[in-house]
């Protein structure tokens, strides 16, 4: 059951899960797509989450817990419904990312891969966003945000808030 404010009832989530858990416990290579649909339902992958999969397929929770550690797709944290990308490229890094990613880490009161405590923005930074012509540059969600100023980038999160 869904409230007013968006949130999904608790209850819904775990029948969610064991709905998946039932497709994909016989589907060999089954794990990774599990963790996926897992992750779309709780945002994340808490180790409850993790140990009912790994109790679900009949498989250790050390391979589970491998498996989500290896890939960077899967998040042991909540993380914000924003999620910015910071780039950290060599054309945004000369023309001035690290004073863009200041200005922001120090708006949201968060450094590298932190949450806000009202789980709003997530602060990551990336190698490349592939947008050297727009230099410094990040991304909030799926929308490119480039030629920024730390002044710019504070005053662009604020459309996302």
């Amino acid at each position: 059951m869904t409230c007013k404010c968006g949130h999904v009832d608790d209850s819904v989530k775990q029948e969610d899960l064991q709905a998946a858990i039932e497709k994909f416990k016989a589907v060999k290579g089954g794990l990774i797509p599990l963790l996926q649909e897992a992750q779309d339902i709780y945002g994340y992958l808490p180790k409850e989450v993790m140990q009912q999969i790994s109790s679900g397929l009949s498989i250790p929770f050390s391979k589970t817990f491998g498996v989500v550690t290896f890939y960077a797709q899967f998040h042991l944290k909540p993380r914000g419904r924003n999620i910015i990308r910071m780039c950290q490229g060599t054309a945004c890094h000369v023309r001035g990312a690290s004073r863009v990613f200041d200005a922001v880490s120090e708006d949201l009161g968060v450094g590298i891969n932190g949450t806000t405590g009202d789980l709003r923005f997530t602060l990551e930074t990336v190698a490349c966003l592939g947008a050297c012509g727009l230099a410094p540059a990040m991304m909030v969600n799926d929308d490119t945000h480039g030629r920024l100023t730390p002044e710019k980038s504070v005053v662009t999160l604020k459309q996302y808030e």
